[in-house]
């Protein structure tokens, strides 16, 4: 059984090619790095960084957060940088203790899009930038208990280009994926050969790997990318040779739409 479940999984592999999809300039697959919650760490550590290699990355910023920093998330918009709708509150579920107050169990699908509606006027307030990207916060989908439990996909669908997910275990078929809540694959607290591990797994599938962020320095902590990961992790990335496209969430996601608006009709 496990055989014959490996050779399904290797002739998986090709599923996007074999569906007419193709990334630009002869590219293999796809990269998108980003970090939620417009930690003050992704300011001062992680945009120097980024923008030293060249490398443009997606940030889901909490308003008030990001009002703490202002300055600095006006010159990552400014450097190219992807800012995305992470809400205004951060409502996870209330299994979380700090999220008691704001717990999804509690919420209505009218208060989830007051979130993402409210959140996206105040980045455009604050930055001048439209959002077109979302990012479930805690990877959670849902509102409300039991009988009554709605998913608040089709909001996010009908908001923004993308919703990306977070806690997920794989990378993204572009020929297949809901654009609506696409998977995000934890980057924190990897080492280099860890994260390449991952990345070559999605250039042999020629898919679409979306890494989710937090806190970036160089101490082994609690939700911390590290530094020298993502260092090293940009440069092999750019490496030509590898065929990998490294952009934003937004950049990706446009490629993909529009491959998938425009395929032939089966």
């Amino acid at each position: 059984m496990m055989k014959e479940l490996h050779a399904q999984e290797r002739r998986d592999t090709s599923s996007a090619s074999s569906r007419g999809f193709s990334w630009p300039q002869g590219k293999r697959a796809a990269l998108s790095l980003s970090f939620d919650d417009a930690r003050q760490s992704q300011v001062d550590v992680g945009v120097p960084l980024l923008d030293r290699l060249g490398v443009k990355a997606t940030f889901y910023v909490v308003p008030s957060r990001m009002k703490e920093q202002l300055e600095g998330w006006k010159k990552a918009a400014a450097s190219g940088h992807e800012i995305g709708n992470h809400s205004t509150n951060h409502p996870c579920t209330g299994n979380f203790p700090w999220a008691r107050q704001r717990a999804l169990e509690d919420y209505t699908l009218r208060q989830m899009r007051r979130e993402m509606v409210d959140a996206n006027k105040l980045i455009k307030k604050m930055l001048g930038v439209v959002t077109s990207t979302f990012a479930y916060p805690c990877g959670q989908k849902f509102v409300g208990r039991g009988r009554g439990v709605k998913s608040y996909v089709p909001l996010v669908a009908d908001l923004f280009l993308a919703g990306r997910g977070y806690m997920d275990e794989g990378s993204n078929d572009p020929a297949f994926c809901d654009m609506a809540q696409v998977l995000g694959v934890p980057g924190d607290n990897l080492n280099f050969e860890q994260a390449r591990t991952i990345v070559d797994q999605t250039l042999e599938r020629r898919h679409w790997l979306i890494m989710a962020g937090h806190e970036i320095g160089d101490s082994v902590a609690r939700q911390t990318t590290l530094t020298s990961m993502l260092e090293k992790l940009c440069h092999y990335a750019l490496d030509p040779s590898l065929g990998l496209w490294i952009d934003t969430v937004h950049a990706v996601a446009t490629h993909i739409a529009g491959q998938v608006r425009n395929a032939p009709k089966a």
